[in-house]
């Protein structure tokens, strides 16, 4: 951090935090606005609420692998143009979404979507390790953490609303007109000057680049910790944010009978998260990756159970719970990744996120077989069974990092 003179670099790191994190809910507000119009799609496109959960899943899957092309470009001409660049696309690609007049064009433009939106994710925790002291990382990964927890929030209650109260093509004319506003915000705010990422400056051929961004990723899937980690953030986002979508058909429908928008304020319970994101850095320092896992886990097991209890009371207060054991599993795994990454390290966050997302996109066609056999009923059975493997890849984790700490005594 000595290329640039302290008061600079406070006033840039002041920047830096404020734009990623309106970066991020911008990003998340384009994300799951759809989810929050789930019931609104499937009228205006004529298909089934299962099959309109389909909008979030297939760009779910795009975002997925997108992460990993934008670690390798961000490694190779900085941090800094590919998410001002993909954020001004994505604004664009609003329009598409006001013309799209079937469900097939929907879910075409929803694909591209998938591919703009993986820049601010892949890149941003990279961005911070390199631009950010070392007592900033953790606090600024926390907050931007409970940032990306925000955007979902108001991105889900933004489109119920929507859905309430305008028609198709106006709710994506205003989804475009915030995207817009928030995008040249976040280009206004973030810092010009970047630490460059060492490997840009190595002068070497096409193919040296390549097999060194390849090694770089197997660095990280050759680490038995990070895989884990890895799989720990996809089973618990495969479970949570797909749960979301089937509850709101479950209260819309009898007895609870609630209307489009009223399922949509099931959203809230996501605040439990975006509180729990913001303490975690401190409870990480105080007790540890492991123990947080363990208790996340837990919160996330009693609060799905719960919502098999017959009231709208006891729906809410377990997705409080789950919401706030999931966002406390994801805070772990995120500062875990970019902590233990000594290098590549926009490779190693990609890593994670890509299977965050991928678990996302599988979930939804995953618990809708559960939904169609037995309806909510079904889901829990679903969740309940990935929370099972999801205990294995904790536990194996523990072990892992027992086996590490006796290595290191031993030496």
């Amino acid at each position: 951090m000595t290329e640039l003179a302290p008061t600079y670099r406070s006033h840039a790191q002041t920047r830096l935090i404020w734009a990623l994190c309106i970066a991020s809910v911008v990003i998340y507000i384009n994300l799951y606005t759809v989810q929050g119009m789930l019931p609104s799609i499937a009228e205006h496109f004529d298909v089934s609420g299962a099959q309109a959960t389909l909008v979030l899943s297939v760009t779910s899957f795009t975002l997925a692998f997108s992460l990993l092309f934008y670690a390798v470009l961000s490694d190779r001409i900085g941090r800094l143009a590919p998410i001002v660049v993909s954020l001004w696309l994505l604004a664009a690609s609003n329009i598409l979404l006001i013309f799209a007049e079937t469900f097939d064009e929907l879910v075409w433009v929803r694909l591209l979507q998938g591919v703009l939106l993986a820049a601010v994710p892949a890149i941003s925790m990279a961005y911070f390790k390199e631009q950010l002291a070392p007592n900033f990382m953790l606090k600024a990964a926390a907050v931007y953490i409970m940032a990306n927890s925000m955007g979902g929030i108001v991105g889900r209650i933004f489109g119920g609303l929507m859905a309430q109260n305008l028609s198709w093509q106006s709710s994506m004319g205003l989804v475009f007109l915030v995207t817009l506003i928030g995008v040249a915000l976040v280009t206004y705010l973030l810092p010009r000057k970047e630490i460059k990422p060492a490997v840009i400056k190595e002068k070497v051929s096409l193919l040296r680049k390549i097999k060194q961004d390849f090694d770089g990723f197997m660095f990280h899937l050759s680490d038995q910790q990070m895989r884990l980690a890895y799989v720990i953030g996809g089973l618990a986002f495969m479970m949570m944010v797909n749960q979301f979508s089937f509850i709101q058909l479950h209260i819309m429908a009898e007895p609870y009978g609630l209307s489009r928008f009223n399922a949509t304020l099931i959203f809230l319970c996501y605040s439990s998260g975006t509180f729990a994101s913001y303490l975690s850095a401190k409870w990480i320092l105080r007790y540890g990756s492991m123990p947080l896992f363990r208790v996340a886990l837990a919160l996330m097991v009693v609060g799905t159970l719960l919502t098999l209890v017959d009231t709208l009371i006891a729906i809410v207060v377990g997705f409080l719970i789950t919401a706030c054991g999931f966002f406390l599993t994801h805070s772990c795994c995120n500062s875990f990744v970019a902590m233990r990454a000594v290098s590549h390290r926009a490779k190693a966050t990609s890593l994670y996120l890509c299977c965050y997302y991928f678990g996302a996109s599988i979930g939804g066609p995953y618990l809708m077989m559960f939904w169609h056999e037995a309806e909510w009923n079904g889901v829990v059975v679903g969740s309940i069974s990935l929370l099972a493997l999801l205990l294995l890849a904790i536990w194996r984790l523990g072990i892992h990092q027992q086996s590490t700490e006796v290595f290191n005594r031993d030496d």
